[in-house]
């Protein structure tokens, strides 16, 4: 008797659709419910693999090596449950698997259209996550907003199963509410007509969550009752807030699982969010701060800085900072800054911490490499991630090792000193032109050395973290380098790739070749995230005291 929840949204993106379908997922399951939850792309990619992250944002990786959109990740950390490739689907995925039974003979030699075929697969894919997770309740969020002409496939099924099973299928409006500066009056009439086009698709809203910078008030639910056919206890007020971490909390305040609930015609449960409220009061509460900088490239468009193409980094670094006692001030840098003006890489020396992050191709690499040659040297804590450690093993090679000419054949195919290279399997993938779905995806074992700074930090043998790349360290040069003094702290036991370097003698300087953000959750910070904090927090502690020292002299 598994239950389905759509949730779509109104008005505009980027208003969290995907935030508030993994706090309703968090509440369900506070209530001693099974819940799974599944993002739809209305793209016509596959996957979110070959997606530009600034357009669309962090590109997450799932144990089971799918690439898929951010909101995945929100739903994990939220659930604090792995999803798989069930849980994510595209309208490429979807085409594709109907093309691709058509031309098997597996409609019997009908005529296929877009409706009933493409709306049946979609139900048959949310049938089989209820069926795979048991889940008492699967939660769909579907991309994009109501009105959109590529998404309309997507609410036909959802009008599809609603018309099949309608005591288990409720529908969810996260819809805006702005309040123009020369008005000063919150408007309801952008979430009125969301609501409309909504209708237009054979769907009514059960609930509907109004986002806007302040609390609703209640002349604007009545409004957005009267207008939009629900009663006045099903608007959810959903205000801005400083934490993500805190809507599940304001959700229930609402009382959002008693409106579910009754809903699905099923008994009242009370919600223990006490969790969350606990790490809601710390987090108001927190007076130390850590500074990070990120340096990265994919965070700039046009005037404006995003930050999505780096979201998991973002909130492992605060959930361990979190932990340790500290708020995280988070500070975005452009490396390619560092390659027009050297001297500008003396910046970093106000900083507790430093992470250059995943990334490809050549842009800004020098001046990446620039800011981590200025880590190593002036013992501030570096994280690096991905190409992050591929870039600490170029600078290394260059700076410490003698190889002047070292380079990744990435950005260098010529390089004499190729210390960052690529696999067989991937040498083909790439001359055939095989780049979606291809890189080296998903969970793989690192066997840790004892007694680096790594093992300390996972406190096990064998560790299992997610991989996306398609280059790896090039162990001809494994040698000469740990010569050298660059420390293989990890390594894959079934195919001896290099995954965890670091440098002895410095606060922490590591670099992985996964992606160890991936893995962390709100209540259960990621082991290297929580080293690399503390080694930042004692790096803040440290520049205190010399800032007091100068005064009292």
């Amino acid at each position: 008797m598994t239950r389905y929840i759509f949730i779509a949204g109104g008005v505009m993106s980027g208003i969290g659709k995907g935030i508030s379908t993994a706090s309703i997922g968090a509440i369900l399951i506070s209530c001693g419910y099974r819940v799974s939850c599944v993002k739809i792309d209305p793209y016509l990619n596959v996957d979110a693999g070959t997606m530009n992250p600034v357009e669309h944002g962090e590109v997450f990786v799932t144990d089971d090596g799918l690439e898929c959109d951010q909101d995945v990740g929100n739903y994990e950390r939220f659930l604090d449950q792995n999803l798989y490739r069930a849980n994510y689907m595209t309208s490429g995925q979807v085409y594709q698997t109907v093309i691709n039974r058509e031309r098997s003979l597996g409609y019997d030699g009908k005529c296929v259209e877009t409706v009933p075929h493409i709306p049946e697969e979609i139900i048959a894919r949310l049938d089989r996550v209820a069926e795979r997770t048991k889940a008492d309740f699967v939660l769909i969020e579907i991309g994009g907003t109501v009105g959109e002409y590529q998404n309309l496939i997507f609410f036909e099924a959802a009008r599809m199963m609603h018309l099949s099973l309608p005591s288990r299928v409720l529908f969810v409006l996260v819809s805006y509410l702005p309040i123009p500066a020369m008005l000063g009056e919150m408007k309801t009439k952008p979430t009125q007509h969301a609501v409309r086009q909504l209708n237009a698709s054979g769907i009514q809203p059960d609930i509907i969550i109004a986002r806007s910078a302040v609390p609703l008030d209640l002349p604007r639910k009545r409004k957005i009752a009267v207008f939009c056919n629900i009663r006045v206890e099903d608007v959810i007020s959903a205000p801005d807030i400083k934490s993500i971490y805190e809507v599940p909390v304001n959700f229930e305040k609402e009382e959002i699982s008693a409106r579910i609930f009754e809903k699905f015609g099923i008994p009242t449960r009370k919600a223990d969010l006490a969790r969350w409220a606990r790490l809601g009061r710390k987090v108001a509460s927190l007076k130390k701060t850590v500074r990070i900088g990120i340096i990265g490239k994919y965070f700039a468009t046009g005037r404006f800085t995003l930050s999505d193409s780096y979201i998991s980094v973002i909130e492992a670094i605060k959930h361990a900072a979190w932990d340790i006692g500290a708020k995280p001030d988070i500070q975005w840098l452009d490396a390619e800054r560092y390659e027009a003006n050297t001297p500008n890489v003396r910046e970093l020396g106000k900083l507790d911490g430093i992470i250059v992050p995943g990334g490809f191709g050549g842009r800004g690499i020098e001046g990446k490499m620039r800011a981590i040659r200025y880590a190593r040297e002036n013992d501030i804590p570096f994280f690096g991630l991905c190409y992050g450690m591929q870039l600490a093993t170029i600078e290394f090679a260059r700076t410490v090792a003698g190889l002047k000419r070292a380079c990744t054949t990435e950005v260098d195919p010529q390089t004499p000193h190729p210390v960052i290279a690529t696999m067989e399997e991937q040498e083909k993938n790439i001359a055939m032109g095989k780049f979606g779905g291809s890189m080296r995806l998903g969970a793989h074992p690192c066997q840790l050395r004892k007694g680096t700074l790594s093992y300390r930090a996972y406190a096990e043998n064998t560790i299992t973290e997610r991989h996306r790349h398609r280059y790896e360290f090039n162990n001809h040069f494994r040698e000469e380098l740990e010569r050298a003094g660059l420390v293989i702290a990890g390594a894959n036991p079934e195919r001896n790739l290099v995954e965890i370097v670091e440098l002895k003698k410095h606060p922490f300087f590591v670099g992985t070749q996964f992606h160890p953000e991936l893995k962390s959750r709100p209540f259960r910070p990621h082991p290297l995230f929580l080293a690399f904090l503390r080694a930042c927090l004692a790096e803040s502690r440290r520049a205190s005291r010399k800032r007091a020292e100068s005064k009292r002299r």
